[in-house]
């Protein structure tokens, strides 16, 4: 019932799978903030510097028709080719040298958000196939530090090329970064059965089918539903903290990143122990604790004290993460295996679109209402969402929802994975 962290570093399919999540997770975080800063660079404009990130999330909200990619070939493969794909697709950046070009930027931005929508299905699908069901909180939890670990030092890092050698550089490293997690993937070690030939389904239709799973499965329902109010809530937030620092700690916008850092840090903490966590208690109150604490810290930057907002940050960074890790692993515990890809898409759709809403939405209510005032609206927001997450059973015991005839429970596949992973060692 301890720490389950070294068994997973243990186990050679997690290791080289984390791998490549570090590489490619340092990378994306780089180019995130060389986009926006290169784009301001060559046209001078702070609105197509914000498209940036747009562009990067904008196919989120086609997430349960890219997810359904991943439920029609081998994920293991796909991992493989769609980084070796992003290495080839980002090139195109190395001639990007004037505004006139900056539309090639856009372009490879918009590919870029689509790549991460199909490897995030085909990497929840895998891991159900590549790791125990009784290690996938911890490993869920790992791989939250490793992206939250990548986004303390590559922006930095990132913004440091970026002035030595300029955008292209970054751009390149971020190539290299793809084929090196592409590499990673390469040396794991899985079964996984052929998927069965696709019936004579539109696309549209084979997506729907996620979507319905979805809906109908209670446990999973309730803990997506509280995960995207907790991500519109963290929107609210984001939008706010400069509010914070200039109005609520008069300290100048610099300090924001002494904020974010600390925020950081507590993600990286909580993932740490995520998987212990929840071998002691179910998901969903795992995630209800966890938005609890989010929604306590949201509260407490209306308080105009620096000791204080600094805990704030720390209980946001980690309470947020709590419903995120909680929904994914049941998400990969509960689904039949042909549907996974698509239902992680569509999960990751619900729990990601709200934030990028909300941080529109909050820039606007920024200048109608006292920051304070938004902040205290957030926290009951959340309070709510953590008091819904109790309602109902357990996903542990929960009956799932109807599936497809002949699809493979996911703990069977997960089973079977582990142990032809074990075998092939």
């Amino acid at each position: 019932m301890g720490w389950g962290g070294g068994r997973v570093l243990r186990d050679r399919n997690v290791a080289f799978y984390l791998s490549g999540v570090v590489v490619s997770g340092f990378g994306s975080s780089a180019m995130a903030l060389a986009a926006g800063v290169w784009t301001k660079s060559l046209t001078g404009s702070d609105s197509l510097a914000a498209l940036t990130t747009f562009c990067v999330w904008a196919p989120v909200l086609l997430g349960p028709l890219i997810g359904t990619l991943a439920d029609r070939t081998r994920r293991r493969p796909l991992l493989i080719w769609t980084n070796l794909g992003m290495a080839v697709i980002l090139l195109p950046l190395l001639a990007v040298r004037s505004s006139d070009q900056i539309w090639i930027l856009f372009v490879v931005l918009t590919l870029y958000g689509t790549s991460s929508v199909l490897l995030d299905a085909a990497e929840a699908a895998l891991v159900a196939a590549a790791v125990p069901e009784t290690l996938r909180g911890d490993f869920n939890g790992l791989r939250m530090t490793a992206n939250e670990g990548m986004k303390l030092i590559a922006p930095l890092l990132g913004a440091l090329l970026f002035v030595q050698f300029g955008g292209r550089a970054v751009a390149l490293l971020d190539a290299v970064t793809f084929v090196l997690a592409a590499l990673a993937f390469a040396f794991i070690r899985v079964s996984e059965p052929a998927p069965r030939p696709a019936r004579t389904q539109r696309w549209s239709a084979q997506a729907a089918e996620g979507i319905r799973y979805l809906r109908h499965h209670p446990v999973l329902w309730r803990l997506v539903l509280a995960g995207a109010a907790t991500m519109g809530v963290a929107g609210l937030n984001g939008a706010s903290v400069y509010a914070v620092v200039d109005a609520g700690l008069h300290r100048p916008p610099a300090f924001a990143g002494v904020l974010y850092a600390v925020q950081g840090v507590g993600s990286v903490v909580i993932g740490l122990f995520a998987g212990a966590l929840l071998r002691r208690v179910p998901e969903r109150v795992f995630a209800a604790a966890g938005i609890m604490l989010f929604a306590l810290g949201v509260a407490l930057r209306v308080i105009p004290s620096v000791p204080v907002v600094l805990l704030a940050s720390a209980m946001i960074g980690a309470g947020l993460p709590c419903v995120l890790i909680a929904a994914m692993t049941a998400v990969q515990r509960v689904t039949p295996g042909e549907l996974l890809g698509r239902v992680a898409a569509t999960a990751s759709t619900l729990l990601f679109a709200p934030n990028a809403v909300a941080l529109a939405a909050g820039a606007g209510l920024l200048a109608l209402v006292d920051h304070r005032v938004l902040l205290v609206g957030a926290g009951t927001v959340a309070a709510a969402a953590a008091a819904g997450c109790l309602l109902g059973s357990d996903a542990r015991t929960h009956g799932a929802a109807p599936a497809p005839e002949g699809s493979v429970p996911v703990q069977d596949r997960g089973a079977e994975g582990s142990e032809a992973a074990q075998d092939s060692r």
